[in-house]
């Protein structure tokens, strides 16, 4: 998805084949796992306006209204083009380049062949590697290869696992459940240990995996049939086997569409590896970041009786690079998600699903720039180009360590006043705190702040960061359904009305601001551009904006 949106949002002729009947992949409602990401920093660009979208019109968590978020972001993007229930079925090459992909879409009853410039496959298994002949990796390498802790003795070929998750909802009165006869039984908890199971608000069952020790792409539906015998196994323990505090609490849906971890990574120019993760992965071609813990879980998954995963926190964000993202011999073959180019330990870091989206905006990004600057693949694109493909990352509010936004000269050539406060702070290029300071304007309503353009110069655009609260603790959805219910709402820090004037003229305002990342054209050019702040959210204290740009 983000893939798709960046690079139709930069003006690229975009089209994108999806196998399922909603977007979203595992976040989506036939699988439901929530979006995780960076333990450290909250990533920003395409996947929070996802997040701030599904805040404010997803009020009572509900994943019928998530999917209609995330297919209101597709279906009406300029640009792209949107085939669903479709499934990439063959490549035609040329010159060791993919000309084509052909795609069946089961409502139509349709083939579809689509010729394009450059390909992404955001597949998860890389339905392209193998009908491309682009290099791939499946499995588990050796510790000699990369020195890593978490490296086998010897290589093998066994995977992460795959899970299908089960929500529960709490109801008013006690309810049975009476499982069918092929259900597994699990009589103690002795039959899974170092699984709790007790219901809280964050138990969605993930560890109810199977499949990494058989073919995690062959195997599936071999897996999916087990997983739902346990997973309908483990709730007829919980409910009918001791006292689970679980009486008034029923089955409110399980997933037939196992949601997975690992299968084939594609081999590009840099393999991401455990030290990477762990060393901050200060990369020059840095395009994305990760921060979730090296979090490898065993290959036998539920029936392994030991822990379910291992876990090393790196302690900090990392930095991942284009490099990782684009084939080492398919030259206009791109990746994002879980089969970028990584070794098995680095992957069981980048694999979730916050990180996975930066990827995808990194790659639409990277493919708009090969584009726009003719390069015949994107390697070139990542040689030539890497501080403009960066640099666009960083206006569209993506977070890259270490890198500093380069802000317009004509924003700095322009004279700046604020009602009050550090009027610098507002085209310093850092679009969020930093370790030593806030780095923010405060605001209250009534305050405001002017550009007026140096001579010759005229504003076309603004640009503005609010203060959408990284550190909050939202996760796009829930994993189970209590009686009294979490109410979602945007995040108290942001702005809630705002306009801007233009040569003294009213030319936007908005009584309803949910976003932290607005751009605003304008309809003319102008020499003095003035933000005025209207007003705050009920509840807000201390509101902060981090970019009031005019450009």
């Amino acid at each position: 998805m983000c893939a798709a949106l960046a690079a139709a949002r930069h003006g690229i002729k975009t089209l994108i084949i999806h196998e399922r009947p909603m977007f979203g992949g595992n976040a989506s409602s036939e699988i439901r796992m929530w979006v995780c990401g960076s333990y450290y920093d909250r990533e920003t660009g395409i996947i929070e306006e996802l997040r701030l979208e599904n805040l404010y019109r997803n009020t009572h968590p509900s994943y019928a209204v998530w999917d209609t978020v995330l297919y209101e972001k597709m279906r009406f993007q300029e640009n792209l083009t949107c085939l669903l229930n479709c499934s990439c079925m063959d490549a035609e090459m040329s010159d060791g380049r993919i000309k084509s992909v052909k795609g069946w879409q089961m409502t139509t009853q349709t083939f579809h062949i689509v010729e394009a410039d450059f390909f992404a496959d955001c597949s998860g298994d890389s339905i392209l590697a193998p009908l491309s002949g682009a290099e791939f990796r499946i499995g588990r390498e050796a510790k000699k290869e990369f020195g890593e802790s978490l490296g086998q003795d010897e290589a093998d070929d066994k995977t992460m696992g795959m899970s299908c998750i089960m929500q529960v909802r709490e109801t008013d009165s006690p309810k049975k459940f009476i499982p069918p006869a092929w259900a597994y039984k699990y009589p103690t908890d002795e039959s899974f240990p170092k699984r709790g199971h007790l219901i809280k608000w964050f138990l969605n069952f993930w560890y109810l995996e199977y499949g990494g020790d058989q073919d995690s792409i062959k195997d599936t539906e071999e897996i999916r049939d087990d997983l739902i015998k346990t997973a309908l196994g483990m709730w007829d323990h919980i409910k009918n086997q001791g006292d689970h505090q679980a009486d008034n609490w029923i089955l409110d849906w399980l997933g037939f569409l196992p949601g997975k971890r690992e299968s084939r990574r594609c081999i590009g120019d840099h393999l991401l590896t455990q030290h990477d993760v762990l060393d901050g992965g200060n990369f020059e071609d840095i395009v994305a970041f990760g921060g979730w813990p090296v979090d490898d879980h065993h290959p036998a998954g539920f029936r392994y009786f030991g822990p379910p995963n291992m876990v090393i926190e790196p302690g900090k964000s990392y930095g991942i690079p284009l490099r990782c993202l684009y084939s080492k011999n398919v030259p206009n073959l791109l990746f994002a998600g879980r089969n970028i180019s990584a070794t098995h330990t680095g992957l069981s870091s980048t694999r979730v699903m916050a990180t996975c989206a930066t990827l995808g905006q990194a790659a639409g990004t990277a493919a708009f720039h090969a584009i726009k600057n003719n390069c015949p693949d994107v390697r070139t694109a990542a040689k030539d180009h890497i501080r403009d493909i960066q640099q666009t990352l960083l206006d569209d509010d993506c977070y890259l360590l270490h890198i500093k936004r380069e802000v317009s000269a004509i924003t700095r050539n322009a004279e700046l006043t604020v009602s009050s406060g550090d009027a610098e702070l507002l085209r310093n290029g850092f679009d969020r705190p930093d370790e030593n300071c806030d780095n923010a304007w405060h605001v209250t309503p009534g305050d405001w702040a002017e550009y007026t353009a140096a001579d010759g110069d005229r504003f076309t655009e603004v640009r503005l960061i609010f203060d959408s609260n990284l550190k909050r603790n939202h996760l796009n959805m829930v994993a189970n359904y209590p009686l009294k219910g979490e109410v979602y709402t945007p995040p108290d820090e942001l702005v809630q009305s705002f306009h801007i004037e233009a040569d003294g003229k009213e030319v936007f305002r908005t009584d309803n601001n949910y976003q932290r990342l607005v751009k605003i054209k304008l309809d003319s050019p102008a020499k003095q551009v003035k933000l005025v702040i209207d007003s705050l959210r009920e509840n807000s204290e201390d509101v902060r904006m981090f970019s009031f740009e005019a450009r």
